[in-house]
C-alpha cells in the first residue's frame, strides 16, 4: 500500500509543478483537467502526509519515554504516546478508503426515468410521488432539475417522469435508486379502505458527453408525429413529437413535450446517448466475470428494490435491510440521504473488501 501511496504523492507533486507552468495556464482545457487531477489526488497525499507526522510524532514520543526518568513525566508521554497512536490508526483506515478505485461517473450529471408499473391510477399516483421525491432532494441539495419528458395520468398522476439532474456528484448519490419500488397504502379510490400494493420502476443513468458516445447517423431511424394528451387526443397541429430508434441496439426513445422539433429531438437524442452509455457500462462489468462487483450495484435493477408502507409509516431498503420511519420525510425528500448514505457506506465497505482481496 505504502510503494503506491509513495507514487501518488510522486505524480501529485508532478501534476502541481505543471499547474505553475505559464504554457499549462495559457490552456484552458489541459489546465481544468490538471486541476481535477490535483484535487482528486490532494485528499490521498494529504492524508498520507498526516499519517506520517503521527508517526514521526509517535516516534519522537517513545523515544523521549525510554530517556524520561521521572515517572510523572513517563505518564505524559505514554499519554501522548497513545493519541499518536490513535491519529495513526485513523489516517490509516482513511488512507485504505482513500485508495479504493472511485466509479468513474460518480461526478456526472443524471437523467432519471420513473414509471408507473403494476397498480393502474395507484401506480400512477406513485410514480408521481417519487418524481416529486427525487426532483425535492435535488432542490435541497443544490441540485438543478431540468425536466425533459412527462406523460400525465387522468388522477394527476404520471405515467412516465424523465428529468435531468444536474450538479458535480448527482450520479454518485442517485446511482443507488434505479429498480422497483413499490408502495402500500389505501389508494384515493379504495371505498372500502383496503390496503393495496402498487409499483414504479426508476432508472437512473449517467449523462454522457457527446464524445463519450458517437452515434452513427445511419444507424438512427427518426420518425415525427403529432403530440398528444391523456386519453390520446392531438394537443399540436404540427409534427413537433419526435421518435428515435437507435437500430443497432433497438432503443427507442420519444419526445413531445416541447412545441419544437428540433428542442424535442435534442432532447430525445440527450437521452438516447445516457442509455448507450448505460448499456456499455453495464456490458463491460458483465465481462469482467473475476472482477467483484458492489453488492449495492451487482443486484438486478427489475429487482424490488424498496418498498414504501405508509401503514407503518416505514421505509424498506431490501437490499441492504434497512429500516427507517417518518415515510412523509422521505418523499418529501429531506429523509431520503438516512438511506443513500447507509447504501453507499456499506458500498464503500464491500468494494474496500474487495480491494484488499486482490492487492
Amino acid at each position: 500500500m505504502f510503494e503506491r501511496l509513495d507514487e501518488i504523492e510522486r505524480t501529485y507533486d508532478e501534476v502541481e509543478r505543471q499547474l505553475a507552468d505559464p504554457e499549462v495556464i495559457a490552456d484552458q482545457a489541459r489546465l481544468i483537467e490538471l486541476s481535477r487531477r490535483h484535487a482528486e489526488l490532494g485528499e490521498v497525499v494529504r492524508a498520507y502526509r498526516a499519517w506520517r507526522s503521527a508517526g514521526e510524532d509517535l516516534a519522537t514520543a517513545r523515544q523521549l519515554q525510554r530517556e524520561e526518568r521521572s515517572a510523572d513525566g513517563r505518564v505524559l508521554l505514554e499519554e501522548e504516546i497513545a493519541d499518536a497512536q490513535a491519529r495513526q490508526a485513523t489516517l490509516e483506515e482513511r488512507l485504505r478508503r482513500a485508495l479504493v478505485p472511485k466509479d468513474p461517473n460518480d461526478d456526472k450529471d443524471v437523467i432519471v426515468e420513473v414509471r408507473a408499473g403494476t397498480g393502474g391510477d395507484e401506480a400512477a399516483l406513485f410514480a408521481s410521488d417519487l418524481y416529486r421525491m427525487y426532483t425535492r432532494w435535488a432542490e435541497q441539495h443544490g441540485f438543478k432539475v431540468e425536466e425533459l419528458s412527462q406523460s400525465a395520468s387522468d388522477l394527476e398522476g404520471v405515467k412516465e417522469a424523465v428529468f435531468a439532474v444536474k450538479g458535480r456528484g448527482a450520479w454518485s448519490r442517485l446511482k443507488y435508486e434505479a429498480g422497483v419500488h413499490r408502495v402500500q397504502r389505501v389508494p384515493v379510490t379504495e371505498s372500502q379502505g383496503r390496503i393495496h400494493t402498487s409499483a414504479a420502476g426508476v432508472n437512473v443513468l449517467p449523462e454522457a458527453d457527446p464524445v463519450e458516445i458517437t452515434i452513427d447517423p445511419n444507424d438512427l431511424k427518426i420518425d415525427v408525429y403529432r403530440s398528444t394528451g391523456p386519453g390520446g387526443q392531438s394537443v399540436n397541429t404540427t409534427d413537433s413529437a419526435v421518435r428515435i430508434t437507435h437500430l443497432p441496439s433497438g432503443i427507442v426513445v420519444s419526445m413531445q413535450d416541447e412545441k419544437s422539433q428540433i428542442q424535442n429531438r435534442e432532447k430525445a437524442m440527450r437521452v438516447l446517448r445516457a442509455r448507450l452509455l448505460d448499456r456499455a457500462i453495464s456490458e463491460q462489468q458483465a465481462q469482467l466475470a473475476a472482477e467483484r462487483r458492489s453488492q449495492v450495484r451487482s443486484l438486478d435493477r427489475s429487482e424490488r428494490i424498496r418498498t414504501y408502507n405508509f401503514p407503518q409509516d416505514r421505509v424498506t431498503d431490501h437490499r441492504i435491510g434497512l429500516s427507517v420511519g417518518d415515510l412523509p420525510g422521505v418523499l418529501e425528500g429531506r429523509g431520503l440521504d438516512r438511506i443513500i448514505d447507509e447504501l453507499a457506506a456499506r458500498d464503500a465497505e464491500s468494494a474496500l473488501a474487495a480491494a484488499e482481496a486482490t492487492a
